[in-house]
């Protein structure tokens, strides 16, 4: 990512599962962003598509695309897993210029760890606002809403999942 200064959100909770039961359901890169492939309000009711490689986004060095359209306009990015320690952490980064609306280049992941009968899943974003300078404005103000609504969404799938 450029020098532009970083942001962050990230959502946690407690999951009555094993690590590996919980890390095995968000391994699949479909299910763990599923609410991007279902229209909503957070995205204008459009709905993103996936690409996945022949590794199926299972090991460093994958790589996920996913496109679609908002209010008309055509978005996608490039992704590529760049942390992969089953069954505690996964984590990949957009690669390229991605074309979105309220933030721009991004680093995300989750973390599991044991916690008495379950685990804890931190799932987190670090990203930056759009590049294009028409557009720093929306990132500003609704960027924070959008990677919240992301990680939040990512965690109560994960909990609906157990």
């Amino acid at each position: 990512m450029s020098q532009q200064r970083q942001r962050h959100a990230e959502a946690a909770a407690l999951i009555p599962a094993a690590p590996q039961q919980i890390f095995a359901r968000l391994d699949d890169q479909r299910r763990l962003a599923a609410h991007m492939t279902k229209a909503s309000w957070m995205t204008l009711g459009s709905k993103f598509n996936f690409e996945l490689d022949e590794f199926q986004g299972r090991r460093i060095g994958s790589v996920i695309r996913m496109n679609g359209r908002i209010a008309g306009i055509e978005l996608g990015l490039d992704e590529i897993v760049d942390e992969y320690e089953p069954p505690l952490r996964k984590a990949w980064a957009t690669f390229g210029e991605p074309r979105l609306l309220v933030i721009g280049a991004y680093r995300m992941g989750f973390n599991l760890a044991a916690e008495g009968t379950g685990a804890r899943l931190q799932v987190w974003i670090d990203y930056q606002l759009p590049s294009r300078a028409a557009l720093r404005w929306m990132g500003w103000l609704l960027g924070p809403a959008y990677a919240g609504w992301c990680v939040r969404k990512m965690v109560e799938d994960a909990r609906r999942g157990f």
